[in-house]
């Protein structure tokens, strides 16, 4: 049986508007993001350096418009950044139990700052520039997907989203970037934009990443966005939409 905790619902204090930190320059590899929105939603992205060989990633989709959750997205930033610089900055650290262990702490940091339950789906990863490894949770979001040599494959959930229960399971999975690898996550508001009731789906994302070959992160990102407001005729998107890809350089 799952426990809950109970927390008491506090005030909502005025909140900074969480930043994300200037992606870092990575050895063989590039990582990149964009977004296209009125900033409304509770989309909130970060990439930062923890250590000399480990990059760690995230992309997080708070419940709810933005202005009344800038308190939990401020909360699960700091958590994030500073939880994850503790756990993986040490060389002889295991990053699959890290990783579980930040996102054990991101889910009580979210439910803390909410004052109980609030759903916020959320994806993770640690890259490791020395293996090409990540080491990532999926707790409840879109599938990240991965193009390699063997075709795209995805990156599904691998927990609950964080917010909804105190002590709901965990877990951490690794993936081998080989050379020339993407990886590529978006936000929920692109598979869920709408056109005369078609959504635009993950299946469209995928046919992006597969026309990219050789494309730096930046511009992967860029496309898939421009993809999504082109099928919606340029109408006004209901949501923010975010995309974010770690590409590996191909072997020489």
């Amino acid at each position: 049986m799952i426990s809950l905790l109970t927390f008491r619902k506090k005030k909502p204090a005025l909140a900074i508007e969480p930043v994300p930190s200037a992606f870092p320059v990575l050895r063989e590899a590039e990582i990149a993001a964009a977004f296209a929105g009125q900033r409304t939603a509770g989309d909130f992205y970060d990439s930062f350096r923890v250590s000399p060989s480990r990059v760690l990633f995230g992309l997080l989709d708070v419940a709810g418009r933005r202005a009344q959750n800038q308190g939990i997205l401020a909360k699960a930033q700091k958590v994030f950044r500073e939880v994850g610089s503790q756990l993986l900055a040490p060389e002889e650290a295991n990053e699959t139990d890290a990783m579980t262990e930040l996102c054990l702490r991101m889910n009580r940091a979210i439910m803390e700052a909410a004052g109980g339950v609030h759903s916020s789906p959320a994806f993770a990863g640690c890259y490791n520039e020395d293996l090409g490894i990540v080491c990532y949770f999926n707790s409840g979001h879109t599938p990240a997907l991965v193009r390699d040599g063997e075709g795209v494959s995805e990156l599904g959930a691998t927990g609950l989203p964080l917010g909804l229960f105190a002590l709901a399971p965990v877990e951490a999975r690794l993936i081998v970037m080989e050379p020339g690898a993407v990886l590529a996550l978006v936000s929920r508001g692109v598979v869920e934009a709408e056109y005369k009731r078609e959504e635009f789906g993950l299946a469209r994302v995928e046919a992006t990443l597969k026309n990219s070959q050789r494309t730096p992160a930046r511009e992967i990102c860029r496309s898939i966005l421009d993809d999504v407001q082109r099928f919606a005729c340029a109408q006004p998107l209901q949501d923010d939409i975010t995309a974010l890809a770690l590409v590996r350089a191909g072997a020489s």
